[in-house]
């Protein structure tokens, strides 16, 4: 048995992770503890970093704690640490590597920085067991919204789709803050839609002409497209029906994301596609991608809720990949990188 520690920190979560490597390659999950910062930047309606890199300082210590309490385990017990290095936020990210090199060398076990991209689509092993290779990822978060082809977790991981502005996440904040929901507005306008008709207004499908990209995403002008019409019912002292705008934007997003994946998992001729990261915790984009998974005999998997969101779990559950597939680990002088691209799934 090997027990593996993650550590995430690449931006307003602070997540400690155990997990247990068997020798016939299961992986345990043992204990997944999360700390967030995203209360202090509510009223500033996005991430500060500087107010982030200070709540990982701050947490960081008591998150390990909480986490090991749970596991039942002592910081002895531990085979080899793994922590993300990028992408993120560069001050967020040198808090956890910062403490990971540090835990790593007074404990005399092996580090592996590793990538927050590559993270997420492990945590689906945690749920489902081994990913099929190859396998297509979905990843939509607050930062990213990308297509990867899956090859080899340990290392073959390919870009093939990618927002070339907005991210899925991010359009779903700046939507929340025209119409006036809180932040992060992922959660509210999910719930306002339910109550909304998703086809009241017919707001636009980025990239999704005969000549764009056909892997590629684009939500700003969605986003702008959600703004001007709000404004033009303003002008017009009309009442702004909220739950409609919120189901017909959350619509708009989730068939371009679920559209994208499907023809790329059939042009690919992939069988499984994976969703993670925060907005997959979506009702909409999920009962979507399942509807049309099924249409096309693709098998979806989707982590839990918890899962999707930024945690230690996915990146101990990478590092227990790393760990079996005899991956070199990192030396001591690593540092953060917050451009690391996804190709590179360990540094």
């Amino acid at each position: 048995m090997t027990i593996i520690l993650g550590i995430e920190s690449s931006c307003d979560e602070t997540g400690v992770g155990i997990v247990r490597l068997g020798a016939d390659g299961a992986v345990e999950l043992l204990a997944d503890e999360v700390a967030s910062s995203v209360d202090q930047h509510v009223r500033f309606g996005g991430v500060v970093p500087e107010i982030a890199s200070r709540a990982h300082l701050e947490a960081m210590v008591p998150t390990m704690r909480r986490a090991f309490d749970h596991a039942g385990l002592a910081l002895s017990d531990v085979d080899a640490i793994t922590v993300t290095c990028g992408p993120g936020l560069s001050g967020a990210l040198l808090v956890g590597v910062s403490a990971a090199k540090a835990y790593a060398m007074s404990l005399g076990v092996p580090l592996y920085g590793a990538n927050h991209l590559a993270g997420h689509v492990a945590a689906d092993t945690l749920d489902h067991g081994p990913l099929p290779s190859p396998c297509l990822a979905l990843l939509v978060s607050g930062g990213h919204s990308q297509l990867l082809r899956v090859d080899d977790l340990s290392g073959k991981i390919t870009e093939i789709g990618s927002t070339i502005d907005d991210a899925a996440g991010e359009a779903y904040d700046k939507v929340a803050r025209v119409i006036g929901l809180p932040y992060p507005g992922g959660p509210p306008i999910d719930k306002a839609a339910q109550r909304g008709n998703p086809k009241a207004i017919a707001f636009p499908r980025g990239l999704t002409g005969p000549r764009d990209a056909k892997y590629d995403f684009s939500f700003s002008g969605l986003k702008t497209a959600v703004a001007r019409w709000v404004e033009a019912q303003e002008r017009d002292g009309a009442e702004i029906p909220v739950d409609d705008v919120c189901a017909s934007f959350q619509e708009a997003v989730a068939d371009v994301l679920t559209m994208k994946a499907v023809r790329a998992a059939t042009d690919l001729g992939i069988n499984t596609l994976v969703i993670s990261g925060g907005v997959a915790a979506n009702s909409r984009l999920k009962a979507l991608a399942a509807e049309r998974c099924a249409a096309a005999g693709i098998e979806l998997r989707v982590p839990r809720p918890r899962l999707c969101t930024d945690n230690g779990a996915m990146m101990a559950a990478l590092g227990a990949h790393l760990v079996a597939a005899g991956v070199e680990p990192s030396s001591l002088d690593l540092s953060a990188n917050p451009a690391l691209p996804v190709s590179t799934v360990s540094v």
